[in-house]
């Protein structure tokens, strides 16, 4: 099965970072976001990937083409043949496509595009910008078995400021960045079928707005409910948080093994 990450966007909220590149490349540890959202679908055997590329989309290529390079020990023979031998590093089983989806073409577009270059089947698809610790598989048994074309990962967005609980003018609690207690948004992480991409009218299409709302009011979007951790990379602050989890080693969207 597919999974289709789009990556093209111009990620104008965090532009201290994605002034020189894209935000899917934006680092948490030593490593770009987007190879962070891969090893969690290549966790639970998902490893078919397909990347919806646009705002400087180069630099996503490059790390693919570089990736055994920059990761792996290595013998240059300079003789005649010119011979690799590789030796032992990080080697990720993947198979991935980058496919040019245009500089401005919409997230519905981007969808469309991609599910139109494909075979027509079931296909996993979600953003480029956000991590949580999702069971892939659990997602998957849930589409299959409520037989809708498409399934959203509700998720509680996480407070931007620390909550208090009070016994008169007592504090009895703190908790520094709590997921909401009440709420659900549009968390990514979306299983859809073929179908749906009539429902995506050009590269103008924002997914968020006519193509999720027609799929609701035709009674063919079902949420997956996931109420654990999920956080995006929209702000600095939002990378400031996801870089100190990683490297206290806290990293709460880290369900694989080193």
């Amino acid at each position: 099965m597919k999974t289709i990450i789009l990556a093209g966007g111009y990620g104008t909220r965090l532009s201290e970072e994605t002034e020189t590149r894209p935000k899917p490349m934006v680092e948490i540890g030593s490593r770009p976001i987007l190879w962070h959202i891969m090893k969690t679908y290549s966790h639970y055997g998902h490893s078919d990937f397909a990347v919806a590329l646009g705002y400087k989309g180069e630099m996503i290529k490059r790390f693919f083409l570089d990736y055994r390079l920059l990761n792996r020990s290595l013998s240059v023979s300079l003789g005649q043949d010119h011979a690799v031998d590789w030796h032992d590093g990080l080697d990720e089983q993947w198979n991935v496509d980058l496919l040019d989806t245009g500089t401005d073409t919409q997230t519905g577009g981007r969808l469309r595009r991609m599910l139109m270059n494909g075979e027509p089947t079931t296909t996993m698809m979600t953003y480029g910008d956000g991590v949580a610790n999702i069971d892939i598989s659990e997602l998957l048994e849930f589409h299959r078995a409520h037989g809708k074309l498409a399934t959203v990962t509700a998720v509680r967005p996480p407070a931007r400021f620390g909550a208090l609980t009070f016994d008169g003018n007592q504090v009895t609690g703190f908790a520094e960045k709590p997921q909401l207690g009440e709420g659900w948004i549009n968390g990514g992480y979306f299983v859809f079928e073929p179908q749906v991409v009539d429902y995506i009218a050009g590269d103008e299409t924002y997914l968020e707005r006519e193509p999720l709302e027609n799929l609701a009011k035709d009674n063919q979007l079902v949420a997956y409910k996931h109420d654990d951790y999920w956080q995006p990379m929209d702000t600095l602050r939002d990378l400031q948080t996801l870089r100190a989890l990683w490297d206290d080693g806290k990293a709460p969207w880290k369900v694989w093994d080193d």
